[in-house]
This record gives structure tokens, sequence and C-alpha cells, in this order.
């Protein structure tokens, strides 16, 4: 499947709005009370996937300005494939981390995050979005070869779930 630029960065950007639709929709209580399954709010999911999305952020700006990925400092190191058990410990670190903060920091900052990545991403140029490319990191996603969400997965995969387990709430 074939993918051109533009549309792998509609497709991101949808999925900005579509977050911010349901995120609107939300009480405060909604937000912070841990109602979801395994006893997380959503602020919990919206940290998880502003965590994430800086390692993303950071391989973009690496691969714009031809240097290293530099992630954010994690207490838990992750090895290169980012196996499950790393990934666990990790997301274990980031739910611990982000419990005492507030909706409103960990808002800002998931929202500054994907509108950053939406930035570098419309940056890119397209041939460094193709197998190859300067974003040979991707090399398992190839986003505009196959694999068209590689950031928008992530989020749209925890927005399903949490509008499932919210149409579950609402059913008599």
């Amino acid at each position: 499947m074939f993918v051109e630029k533009r549309e792998l960065v509609a497709m991101h950007a949808g999925e900005l709005d579509a977050w911010e639709r349901l995120l609107a929709s939300l009480s405060a209580a909604q937000i912070t009370s841990p109602l979801l399954p395994d006893g997380l709010a959503v602020k919990d999911i919206v940290a998880h996937l502003g965590a994430w999305q800086a390692r993303t952020v950071a391989r973009l700006e690496a691969a714009a300005q031809g240097h290293a990925p530099r992630f954010p400092q994690w207490p838990v190191a992750l090895d290169e494939a980012e196996s499950p058990e790393t990934v666990d410990r990790a997301n274990a670190w980031i739910f611990e981390a982000n419990g005492r903060r507030s909706w409103a920091d960990v808002y800002q900052e998931w929202r500054q995050g994907f509108r950053r990545f939406l930035e570098l991403l419309r940056a890119a140029p397209e041939p460094d979005l193709r197998p190859g490319g300067t974003l040979a990191w991707l090399a398992e996603y190839q986003p505009l070869e196959g694999y068209p969400g590689f950031l928008d997965y992530h989020h749209a995969e925890h927005r399903a779930k949490l509008e499932a387990w919210l149409r579950s709430q609402a059913a008599p």
C-alpha cells in the first residue's frame, strides 16, 4: 500500500483532532479518576502516549538535524528492539512518574509533543520517509509504504479502547 506524505500528515492531524474531541467531551473526574480497567485514569493514558511520542519526536529531530536521537532520560533502559519486557518496565515507570502530575501539565506536554511531531513530519522530505531514507529507524514501519500510521497507530489503539470503554459505561 502506497501512502503519500500529505496523506500521512492528514491521518496524524486527524488523530490529534479525534483525541482533542474525545478529551473535550470528558469531565475532569472522568479524566483524572482511576476508572479504567487496570485502575488507570484517562490522564495516565495520555501521559503514556506523551512519553512514547517524545521518543518518536527525538527520532524525527535527529533525522532532520543529522545526528543520533537524543531520547528523553528514563531510568528504564530500553533495548534497541524495545522488547516487551523493557516496554512493560518503561510503562510502569511512566505511570509512576506521572501519577502526581496535574492533568493540565500532562495534557499540555502531550499536545505540544503531538504538534511538534506534526511539524517535523510536515518538514521531512518525502524521500526520507521511504525505506532507505534518513529515517532508517522506521524501517520496520515504512511510513509511506505498508504501515501508514507509525505514531497514530499507538494513539488510535488507545483511543479505540477508551471509546469502547466509554460506550460500555453508557450502556443500560
